[in-house]
């Protein structure tokens, strides 16, 4: 598995869904100020991920002008039910290392199903990515986000709409061309 392809795929789903279809009114702004670190893990065991996240903290605690890192795990947790639990574990490490209120980690997956949804819901799609991936996030950077944005309660509820507009085959059609 080439990484660059990985980087590749991950940057286009960024720009084609996250950006494009604006599910996270703030991607774009750091996507073009070249904010986002994008790293793939060869991880292939969830102790190995645990490892390659730790690792990603201590560089973000060294390095403060990095203000998020996609953490793309190709080869660890294709499951999402596995990677689902695996958050626990990864909360876990934030917990342990005191680093809580310091860094939020959102989740992204191939297989994304939010609670009580169907695998084919549309809404399932704003937590869909080519590959399982760990987003690490300043939690000040992300305060800073949320006092600037005027409805920042609406964006979950609008996202929703927005991809059940679209619809599931439409969604499907674009994410598989998006894997190519």
């Amino acid at each position: 598995m080439d990484d660059q392809k990985v980087i590749q795929q991950v940057k286009h789903w960024l720009q084609r869904f996250v950006i494009d279809l604006n599910l996270c009114p703030f991607a774009r702004r750091e996507l073009a100020a070249d904010n986002i670190r994008f790293v793939v893990s060869q991880a292939q065991s969830e102790n190995d991920l645990t490892l390659a996240l730790d690792a990603e903290l201590t560089l973000l605690n060294a390095r403060p002008e990095i203000t998020t890192t996609l953490l793309v795990h190709p080869r660890v947790l294709s499951d999402f039910y596995d990677y689902n639990n695996y958050l626990n574990v990864a909360d876990a490490l934030l917990q342990a290392q005191q680093l809580e209120g310091v860094y939020q980690i959102a989740s992204f997956h191939p297989h994304y199903q939010f609670a009580h949804t169907q695998p084919d819901d549309a809404e399932n799609y704003s937590n869909r990515a080519p590959y399982p991936l760990l987003h690490i996030l300043r939690e000040d950077t992300v305060t800073k986000a949320i006092d600037s944005y005027p409805d920042i309660d609406e964006i979950p509820a609008n996202n929703i709409a927005r991809l059940n507009q679209i619809g599931s085959s439409a969604l499907k059609s674009m994410w598989l061309a998006n894997r190519s």
